[in-house]
């Protein structure tokens, strides 16, 4: 890996949407450009979450990831940030692909917040029918 080459990918979830950048180094996690410690700080699940691909792969502590996340909450944060991370590490070896893939990293969760109809109080919630 050349001096200053980084690893690109596109990660999504609900409405959040994570661009990440994997460049070799120590495994330190950034995002918008605060430490992930600090960013999430309220759970260590979460930054367990971030780490998957890493660990699967037998990988951690030697890539630097640069992320940089906007929409959504933490947790649809976190799984967008995952799922750039595992792409990123496609981009990098076509081999991880498989490995990964069996971890059910790759996948992009589809499910999105459907859409408030008029008429209605919520998507689906409708007015309590009243007999009488």
């Amino acid at each position: 890996m050349a001096k200053n080459s980084y690893f690109y990918a596109l990660g999504r979830r609900k409405s959040a949407t994570a661009r990440v950048r994997l460049t070799s180094g120590k495994g330190t996690i950034t995002v918008n450009s605060k430490p992930a410690e600090e960013y999430f700080a309220d759970s260590k699940y979460l930054l367990g979450k971030l780490q998957e691909p890493f660990t699967v792969l037998d990988l951690t502590g030697k890539f630097n990831v640069s992320v940089v996340v906007s929409g959504g909450g933490h947790i649809g944060q976190v799984e967008a940030i995952r799922l750039g991370i595992a792409k990123a590490l496609v981009v990098l070896n076509e081999d991880y692909k498989s490995t990964l893939k069996r971890a059910e990293l790759l996948s992009r969760d589809s499910r999105e917040k459907e859409r408030k109809k008029f008429g209605l109080k919520g998507a689906r919630k409708q007015r309590q029918f009243t007999k009488r």
